[in-house]
């Protein structure tokens, strides 16, 4: 089995943590994270993770609020692509939202 863990900066207040397992080519367990400096501490915007059994995304609000949506992806290969590409390029709407308490 190989893990992987590494963190992505996107700015003085904004980062993207990933962990990942493989073995054989094939991804059995993942988390990718966006968070933001927020109140003098590191906290979690939105989560993409194989936790509990399947690939599901979380999203967080200021007020500690948390929206679970499942992925419904062939495989985490996929799933953890797809999170990937996803807080790339959302980041910033995500944040948005963490902002003003809206969850999705």
């Amino acid at each position: 089995m190989n893990e992987t863990e590494f963190v992505i900066d996107l700015g003085p207040a904004d980062r993207i943590r990933e962990y990942h397992v493989r073995s054989r080519g094939k991804i059995i367990s993942f988390m990718v994270q966006y968070e933001n400096f927020f109140r003098n501490r590191w906290l979690p915007v939105a989560r993409y993770d194989s936790a509990h059994g399947f690939a599901h995304r979380d999203l967080y609000d200021a007020k500690g609020r948390t929206t679970k949506t499942p992925l419904f992806m062939r495989d985490y290969n996929q799933a953890l692509t797809f999170a990937e590409l996803d807080l790339k390029a959302n980041w910033r709407i995500y944040r948005e939202r963490f902002v003003k308490g809206v969850g999705e």
